[in-house]
């Protein structure tokens, strides 16, 4: 697809009713999506030319989560063809911002929990199409790890000696958690794509941003998006005490505590590894290095959740192979 040019937004935004407007870009992300503040019309522009299923997975996701009774934008025009969507302007008040600005930190993070909790608890969550976050997709995203990790870390290195050996090491445990319940699971759940919305009750107060690679999988999924934050660490205590509340509130089928916590903690695992690979990938294929200064942070969760999940061989693994991975970050990596 080629570049939006200003007639193909102009023609759109005629087609959807709003000739004449005044266009604010918003700053870019880690995806190729794009966004245009309609200034005064409380409306914004999204433009994705590069990924028509993420942008068909906006569409249909974002009145499917309306419909259960949650807060995504309004989806006022679309046309897929060209990757353009005419949709609800949240504002500006991301939790991101809000905690900056001093916004009590237990609170946003209860709300977002409640949200969660109202979604795994409606029983037509799951009934979206989009596709399954089964066992093959988790050992792909691994090798995420092993293609762009490993490598920058170990030059040397077989990657693909090294990826069969991980993700066989990994094959048994995640296998396991094919016993768990499903829903729909919305992947970058943080406080860059939660906002508080002004003028709404309850957990429609929670606005969801980027969930167009929503998947149907384990619940806890989420749960880890939000409470072990690549970006941000959370004040002393809160992981726990929102776990308390979700485990409290939990749907049935979930099982007890263990059993949540043990997804939780080999889904952190999961998470985390593949995101150490992703912000390599950002750097060295995409020029965003931006995001090599998480990777400290994300390395000590990866490394507290293989803990946590019993992982102990693929931690002996890595010790072997990639020796220093625990301390590695931009500059020991040669990536900075």
């Amino acid at each position: 697809m080629t570049a939006c040019t200003s007639s193909d937004l102009v023609a759109f935004l005629v087609a959807c009713g709003e000739p004449d407007v005044s266009l604010a870009p918003l700053p870019g992300d880690a995806s190729a999506r794009r966004y245009y503040r309609l200034e005064g019309r409380g409306k914004m522009l999204m433009e994705d030319r590069v990924d028509p299923d993420g942008f068909a997975g906006f569409i249909w996701i974002a009145r499917h989560l309306a419909a259960l009774g949650l807060s995504a934008p309004q989806v006022h025009c679309a046309d897929a063809e060209s990757g353009l969507a005419l949709i609800e302007d949240f504002g500006t008040r991301t939790y991101s911002v809000q905690l900056a600005a001093g916004r009590d930190e237990a609170e946003l993070y209860a709300l977002a929990v409640d949200a969660l909790l109202h979604l795994h608890h409606h029983p037509q969550a799951g009934a979206v199409d989009v596709p399954d976050y089964d066992l093959a997709t988790l050992l792909d995203e691994l090798s995420i790890f092993t293609q762009w990790f490993a490598p920058a870390l170990r030059p040397d290195v077989d990657v693909a000696a090294f990826d069969a050996a991980f993700r066989a090491l990994w094959q048994a445990p995640l296998a396991g958690l094919n016993k768990g319940p499903s829903t729909l699971v919305l992947r970058d759940f943080h406080v860059d794509n939660l906002m508080e919305l002004e003028g709404r009750e309850g957990v429609r107060r929670c606005g969801l941003l980027d969930f167009q690679d929503g998947v149907i999988g384990l619940p806890e999924y989420d749960l880890v998006s939000l409470l072990q934050d690549a970006r941000r660490d959370l004040a002393p205590g809160l992981e726990q005490a929102m776990l308390e509340r979700y485990i409290a509130s939990a749907p049935k089928g979930a099982g007890g505590e263990t059993e949540i916590l043990h997804r939780y903690h080999l889904l952190g695992a999961q998470r985390h590894t593949r995101i150490a690979g992703v912000f390599l990938r950002l750097n060295l294929r995409d020029d965003k290095s931006g995001y090599l200064r998480f990777l400290p942070r994300v390395l000590r969760q990866m490394e507290e959740a293989l803990q946590a999940a019993g992982l102990t061989e693929i931690t002996e693994f890595l010790d072997r192979e990639l020796p220093g991975w625990r301390q590695a970050g931009p500059t020991l990596i040669g990536t900075a």
